[in-house]
């Protein structure tokens, strides 16, 4: 492909030689060590790395061309200067690629808490009507029925369109997060439906403040296509705010609520039933009895609902669908062994996502609740008092540890954790697979575990126990015993 087509929508901000426009590019990436003979080369400023850096490698391995964000004087091939690489590489991957939004009924979801569960039970019901469905999200992605390991939430602009390419399913799902929206991985992706959540404290180590995390977030709604549909759970008020925002400037939203002119409303939840209530689509009713448990999956399900009938599937066949939903691993996945405590392994990462958890827990009946909660280097420290509050109210002990250091020394994040207030009901033991030991060597039969933050996630350090993950550990203890 030449030069010219790549960079289709792509300002550059200085003078190069217009001959090399004719230039012919073989392949594209962000990656110095994956550059080969006539790629084209995009520079990016990264958080931990600047590939600017490494442009003089991707010349030496045979780059035609690199765009880039600073000033550069390169003699030898055309520099493309640009305000945003990020930008550019989402325009230049569109171009090489040559997707388009047409080609699929595509999906976004977005929001603090409940994107992933939303998006599997979304693909549940799909497959159950005869849809393909590719799924791009936290867990892994899926493409053409082959299921591709992930990386981020939101897959980077370039493979995104790589996989799009290739992809020949009816319906594309893409979890989006808020900094996929604000680094434009999803950028030049026109949506049929936009999906709202909720939002919670959360990313402030990224984001400025709450109302900018929440005007990230509502940016995805830009991307809709004309005719496209937005559907938002109003029970939370941040979508409360977005539904009224949305409404105001005339597009096609629909939400569940419970105020008269929402679409969907859930109603006669009981707390000893978690998986069951009744929800009202106008003058419909319909009974939701779900397997797995929390009203928050209630609402996730309904979410999953409603955007199910703006594709025009009857209602029964999402409710028959959503019966045999087995849930997703990693999130609020209960492991049972006889005689023992009930452990639930999730990711819940907020304040609201650990009241779901703990308090669906308690209202199951938990005779104790021990809560393994570990803390994270580099993330944001200032929701942390909030989460404790909550696993300090709804729970009978707290078992404080850690989660991935992010570059943080082990010395500083115990000391972060021994610098916590914490009431006599918790203790702190820094080793993750030794926390999780000494809640299954104290609860008994009738207390419930919960550990929370990592869901499927692998432990990037080593801790004492032989295991990568929260589920690992479980297995091994219970295979000791």
């Amino acid at each position: 492909m030449k030069l010219s087509q790549l960079l289709e929508n792509v300002i550059a901000y200085n003078n190069f030689d217009k001959s090399f426009y004719d230039i012919e590019v073989e392949g594209v990436s962000a990656n110095s060590a994956e550059i080969g003979l006539n790629d084209l080369f995009i520079a990016i400023s990264g958080f931990q790395q600047d590939g600017h850096q490494y442009i003089e490698n991707a010349i030496a391995a045979g780059a035609s061309a690199v765009v880039g964000e600073k000033e550069m004087d390169l003699l030898n091939i055309p520099y493309i200067k640009v305000s945003n690489s990020r930008l550019a590489l989402a325009h230049i991957a569109k171009n090489f690629y040559q997707t388009s939004s047409k080609k699929h009924t595509i999906i976004g979801i977005t929001g603090t808490n409940g994107k992933t569960t939303t998006s599997f039970m979304l693909k549940h019901i799909l497959e159950n009507v005869g849809l393909s469905c590719s799924l791009f999200g936290t867990i892994h992605n899926v493409v053409n029925g082959q299921k591709l390991p992930s990386v981020n939430t939101t897959i980077d602009a370039l493979e995104l369109h790589r996989h799009l390419s290739n992809c020949q399913d009816d319906v594309v799902i893409i979890e989006v997060s808020s900094h996929g929206l604000s680094q434009f991985r999803i950028e030049g992706i026109e949506f049929d439906y936009c999906l709202f959540t909720n939002l919670d404290h959360d990313h402030l180590d990224y984001h400025q403040d709450m109302d900018e995390y929440f005007s990230v977030k509502s940016t995805l709604f830009n991307k809709l296509k004309p005719e496209g549909k937005g559907i938002i759970n109003s029970y939370n008020s941040w979508g409360e705010r977005l539904f009224r925002s949305l409404q105001n400037n005339g597009q096609n939203i629909f939400a569940m609520g419970d105020a008269k002119d929402n679409h969907l409303q859930i109603t006669r939840y009981k707390k000893n039933e978690p998986g069951i209530a009744t929800i009202f689509e106008g003058d419909q009713q319909y009974q939701l009895k779900l397997k797995i448990l929390g009203i928050h999956n209630v609402y996730n399900a309904a979410m999953a609902f409603l955007t199910g009938r703006k594709l025009n599937i009857p209602g029964e066949m999402i409710i028959q669908s959503l019966q045999t939903f087995q849930g997703v691993p990693g999130r609020f996945e209960l492991i049972k062994q006889p005689k023992e405590a009930t452990v639930v392994i999730d990711y819940a990462h907020t304040s609201e996502a650990f009241f779901n958890c703990l308090s669906t827990a308690r209202e199951l009946g938990a005779k104790r609740i021990f809560h393994v909660f570990g803390f994270r280097g580099n993330r944001d420290k200032s929701k942390r008092i909030g989460m404790l509050n909550i696993s300090y109210e709804l729970s009978d002990k707290v078992i404080l540890t850690l989660d991935d250091l992010n570059q943080i020394s082990y010395e500083k994040m115990v000391e972060i954790l021994h610098g916590v207030n914490s009431p006599s009901k918790a203790v702190i033991i820094p080793d993750r697979t030794l926390a999780i030991r000494y809640a299954k060597d104290e609860a008994e039969d009738g207390d419930w575990i919960i550990i929370t933050g990592k869901g499927t996630e692998k432990y990037k350090q080593q801790f004492f126990l032989p295991t990568t993950t929260d589920g690992e550990t479980i297995r091994f203890l219970h295979s000791i015993d």
